[in-house]
């Protein structure tokens, strides 16, 4: 059966070995000479081991006793560092992080699960939506962070990456063989107007197919053969593939994944977030 050791016991513990002896120790815990005589006692008979050598005018540890001392520094500083993180205000809220539709996947929820796991108390709120529109959010302080996916990148901002974007159509669809090419986009996508443009320096017909404010419109026409749209390298969701067209299809350019932090969110948990989507995008 498992048995388990009294963290308060091991303070004292620790505390008399720091301090040298029961007295002191006792004024750095704010207790009694008793209680801490009590303490140790206690964590003797628990371990079943002598941890304090008694026979000299001054406290020594015994073998046993310095053994342990290493465990208990780690097990109370392990402790501190919980109640710490938990039970903090420095930990505590609401940060607000804004990421263009497109690139949520596959990166954003292991981000924010890692990020729950440090900071259980601070309520992340995501924010979905495109880029220009995030932007303006970000200016009026409404965004603490942002993604976004542009050519360049603004002052204040910092590219994690740069991707090319590809064809992406419905797994073994053949809707991209046909003319005029139907494409699916958002309404506001920053995409769409440079493969337009793409397909109109290539001689290629197109027409617009599905127009809507829904990235799971799109999504579901892509995925049901209807059109074909561009979404950067590995960010396409489930139901759909990457079109291997063999130069049938203009070659599209890049775009850069910028990240935005603004400069009235401080702390450790947004450094930590911050970190945590860089680690994410450039890895």
């Amino acid at each position: 059966m498992p048995r388990n050791l009294d963290l308060t016991a091991l303070r004292s513990f620790v505390a008399v070995a720091d301090a040298g002896g029961v007295t002191r120790a006792s004024s750095l815990l704010n207790l009694t000479q008793s209680a801490v005589s009590m303490q140790l006692k206690r964590l003797e008979e628990a371990t079943g081991l002598s941890l304090i050598d008694r026979s000299s005018r001054t406290v020594a540890l015994t073998g046993a006793g310095d053994q342990l001392l290493g465990y208990a520094r780690r097990m109370l500083d392990l402790n501190d560092e919980v109640y710490a993180r938990l039970t903090h205000q420095e930990f505590e809220g609401e940060i607000v992080l804004g990421v263009p539709h497109d690139i949520v996947y596959p990166a954003i929820p292991s981000v924010l699960h890692s990020f729950s796991a440090d900071y259980p108390r601070v309520r992340v709120n995501l924010m979905s939506s495109y880029t220009r529109r995030l932007k303006g959010l970000f200016d009026r302080g409404q965004c603490d962070l942002i993604l976004t996916t542009e050519d360049d990148c603004d002052a204040g901002g910092e590219t994690l990456i740069e991707k090319p974007l590809i064809w992406i159509g419905a797994p073994g669809g053949g809707t991209w063989r046909q003319r005029p090419l139907r494409l699916a986009f958002e309404h506001n996508c920053i995409f769409r107007h440079g493969v337009q443009r793409a397909l109109d320096a290539a001689g290629i017909p197109w027409e617009m197919a599905v127009e809507s404010d829904s990235s799971r419109t799109v999504e579901a026409s892509v995925s049901a053969d209807l059109a074909v749209c561009a979404l950067l390298e590995g960010t396409q969701v489930p139901h759909t593939e990457r079109i291997q067209h063999g130069g049938a299809l203009p070659e599209l350019t890049s775009k850069k994944i910028n990240l935005y932090v603004s400069d009235y969110v401080a702390g450790k948990p947004a450094a930590q977030l911050a970190a945590l989507l860089r680690h994410a995008f450039k890895s």
